[in-house]
């Protein structure tokens, strides 16, 4: 790269000889370029004339000017959303009329944004190369919507809607219009935050921080992101300043990192909002391992420049690390645009500029409405010269590129993986073991997808072994065989960054397993993800991404050997809430059973999967065939007994309670009492569906019937999770509550093992012998267990004569 450095007398004379550069360096209303931004612009236009990419400096500054007036105007529209129903694009002053009874929207956040998000396209038209972007603070989607209804980089739901100047008074209708259609959803399309309708979008961002966890782990080789990040978040999240120790040239694409410093929260300013905070931010971040650059966040142009120098010191970077010249991790460049929250309107700088920076209703209040058209007239932009702006910037099919919308991460779409041979077993084993020697044959398998383990815990305490000998913890400096600088798991004591390093990996196979407590830790980013995945399916764009298992294992019932911080059911109860046909939640009971449901979990798109698997050795209850028809049924009749007495329904939901179950109906057996046991995989599949989507995935009612007959009213539910979360979710398979016992969780632990875990929540075979007793007494029940079982589980006894 040529280092042109410019002085005053230089870019002066510039001017003088070339009036494009004059007319930009002029600005554009609130634009101001400074010194320092004219000589980085100076630079760029001869390097990319030096590339051949331009035939000479003028097309570049054309270029930039078209991008200062979309800037403009994009801030112009985000302040109309706010506040106006109305606007007027030929510059006319807005009447009261014109604006909302109820204004609303993350204002200052979305202004700072539209300089970024503009610059990022302006830099791929610049370039004729199409980046992917992502943005972490997703209240801030009107600077997106916004621009991108300006230059036309949207779907079609938008492009019907918001086209021409009628299309633009329907958008500022829409935003904050909380209009229905009548099956509940959204009318318009569009938010608050990023969703499906946003062209390009991939992550809502409405929980702060996980984008920052995320970006480096999306690109594949050979793709460029760009990533919008939020001060408040950067300061905030531990393991977004970790990314170098993940970011390998070998098997990541570039990840450009921009965080927005506008130095305020809600209510408050960040740390970050100080000088000394942004000197210490920036030299926290040399420290983890990345290459900050200080760059004024107010002016787009600004930002093209330093993204494109970012490109091209990583680049550099790359080409000394295969040189030899430098080790992992390399210096990721980190760019730190600082600014003022909500620059370019009145109020930038102040704590209302996060939500309504006037200080009163333009409808109602003089005062405010005068304020609205003096700044906003500060960023108008003429028709003409915002057309001259979208003929700029807008040269995809000329450079033969995707639209920004159109982007790799927005449209990915991984080969089918290839399926290796299941193995089946009949052994007394760990089900662990087959999702490590399954996983590890589909990495073996199909070498183009790139593999991402997620691992907060120990890979070999939970039964990954050949997983983690396979794929190692990627490491800077390996101290063993099992770490490696390319190693493919990811290991960090942090839930939340090792699920995101999965989340993120959209292009290729990924594995979550970690201890049952603590997967809850992981509950936002996977939630956010599962609502993204959903509305895109509603939209009729599905997400292709291929699914993956979050395996809660190290679980409630086989962790009492550590206290009840180790014994918790949250996870798979929270995940069960969401909807099943992008979420699914499995108790696979043995080997067999999880090898069965395997391949569809990878080839499945757009869906997750919670497995809750025990650790421990357990027998292999399932043939391949019970394993394959549980798989496809989500529930199957194990066996059953034909004796005296009205049947009893057990229904089993856990490896250790198909234990308990199994020993409670063999003394059933030694009763002749009727009883059928139904094992019960997937919950899910039974409850009663929300939306057609979910109808889809459902069991019919004839299967329900074939599984849990009608005329079979004495139920006993023993379940791993909390008894009441269970019977919530399953109450139409409880038909008789009088007549219908659930057993589980009880919120009751400490350090036992794994009998003594069942008997002090109530769940071992005994307890569900007692609660059949219930359900309607037979003559002879009193008799299914004896007088010291009974006082056992009566709370008086001795606990110890049931094992």
């Amino acid at each position: 790269m040529s280092q042109l450095l410019p002085d005053q007398n230089t870019l002066d004379e510039h001017a003088d000889q070339c009036p494009a550069f004059a007319r930009w360096r002029a600005g554009h209303g609130v634009i101001v370029h400074t010194p320092e931004t004219q000589a980085a612009v100076y630079r760029l236009a001869h390097l990319l004339q030096q590339k051949g990419q331009h035939a000479d400096p003028d097309g570049v500054y054309n270029q930039l000017i078209a991008l200062d007036h979309l800037t403009s105007a994009g801030m112009w529209l985000v302040v109309h959303m706010t506040y106006a129903k109305r606007c007027q694009t030929d510059g006319t002053p807005l009447a009261a009329e014109d604006f909302k009874s109820r204004p609303e929207g993350h204002t200052g956040g979305a202004l700072n944004m539209v300089p970024a998000y503009a610059a990022y396209l302006a830099l791929d038209s610049l370039t004729g190369r199409t980046r992917s972007w992502l943005m972490g603070q997703g209240h801030c989607v009107a600077a997106i919507d916004a621009v991108n209804v300006l230059i036309g980089n949207v779907h079609p739901e938008q492009a019907a809607r918001y086209a021409g100047n009628a299309g633009l008074n329907q958008l500022l209708k829409d935003f904050y219009g909380y209009a229905q259609m009548p099956n509940g959803r959204p009318a318009a399309p569009l938010g608050s935050h990023v969703n499906a309708f946003t062209a390009g979008g991939v992550i809502e961002g409405g929980y702060l921080g996980f984008a920052e966890l995320q970006y480096a782990h999306m690109p594949l080789p050979g793709e460029t992101l760009v990533a919008f990040l939020s001060d408040g978040a950067a300061e905030e999240q531990r393991g977004s300043d970790w990314i170098p120790r993940w970011w390998r040239a070998e098997d990541c694409g570039v990840a450009l990192p921009v965080m927005i410093a506008n130095g305020r929260r809600i209510e408050q300013r960040t740390e970050l909002g100080t000088e000394k905070g942004l000197d210490a931010f920036a030299k926290h971040l040399r420290a983890c391992g990345f290459d900050p650059m200080r760059i004024d966040g107010r002016d787009p142009a600004a930002i093209v420049c330093a993204l494109h120098e970012m490109e091209q010191r990583l680049e550099r970077r790359v080409e000394e690390y295969h040189a030899g010249l430098l080790q992992y991790p390399l210096p990721i460049p980190y760019a730190i645009a600082e600014t003022v929250k909500g620059f370019g309107f009145y109020g930038a700088g102040k704590n209302a500029a996060h939500n309504l920076p006037l200080p009163g209703n333009p409808r109602h209040d003089q005062a405010a409405r005068d304020l609205f058209n003096q700044h906003a007239g500060l960023l108008w932009v003429s028709p003409l010269d915002l057309q001259q702006a979208r003929e700029q910037l807008n040269r995809h099919d000329a450079d033969k590129r995707p639209r920004e919308r159109d982007h790799s991460l927005a449209k990915r779409n991984p080969a089918e993986p290839i399926i290796p041979p299941l193995e089946w077993s009949q052994d007394t084993v760990s089900p662990m073991r087959a999702v490590d020697r399954f996983f590890t044959s589909l990495v073996e398998a199909n070498p183009e997808l790139r593999a991402r383990v997620g691992n907060p815990d120990e890979l070999a305490s939970n039964r990954l072994s050949g997983v983690l000998k396979a794929l190692k913890h990627r490491v800077l400096e390996p101290e063993s065989e099992l770490e490696a600088i390319d190693g493919r798991v990811i290991t960090a004591l942090n839930e939340e960054a090792v699920v995101s390093a999965c989340l993120a990996n959209k292009g290729g196979l990924n594995l979550v397993a970690s201890y049952e407590a603590f997967c809850v830790k992981m509950l936002g980013a996977v939630r956010q993800e599962l609502i993204f995945a959903r509305h895109q399916k509603e939209v009729g764009r599905p997400a292709q991404w291929l699914g993956f298992p979050l395996i809660a294992t190290s679980h409630t019932w086989e962790n009492g050997k550590n206290e009840q911080s180790h014994q918790d059911t949250t996870f798979c109860e929270s995940l069960l809430a969401e909807m099943h046909d992008v979420m699914r939640v499995l108790f696979p009971a043995d080997y067999n059973s999880i090898l069965a449901l395997l391949p569809g979990i990878w080839q499945n798109r757009g869906q997750l999967s919670c497995m809750v698997i025990p650790k421990g050795e357990c027998p292999v209850w399932m043939s391949p065939q019970q394993a394959h028809q549980l798989a496809d049924q989500g529930a199957i009749v194990l066996n059953e007994h034909r004796g005296k007495g009205e049947p009893l329904l057990l229904i089993a939901n856990g490896a250790y309670q198909l234990g308990e179950m199994l020993r409670a109906a063999q003394r059933l057996t030694e009763h002749d009492q009727s009883w059928r046991l139904v094992y019960l995989q997937e919950p899910g599949r039974f409850t009663t569906p929300r939306d057609t989507h979910e109808a889809a995935c459902s069991a019919s009612a004839q299967e329900i019937e074939t599984l849990f007959p009608a005329s079979m009213t004495r139920r006993v539910m023993l379940t791993h999770m909390r008894p009441e979360v269970m019977r919530g979710h399953l109450h139409s398979l409880f038909p008789v509550p009088a007549r219908s016992q659930v057993l589980g969780y009880i919120n009751q632990g400490g350090t036992f093992d794994h009998t003594g875990m069942l008997f002090t929540n109530r769940c071992t075979w005994a307890h569900v012998i007692g609660a059949a007793a219930r359900t309607a007494p037979e003559a002879d029940s009193q008799y299914w267990l004896d007088e010291q079982e009974w006082a056992a589980i009566s709370g008086c006894g001795n606990p110890a004569i049931l094992r």
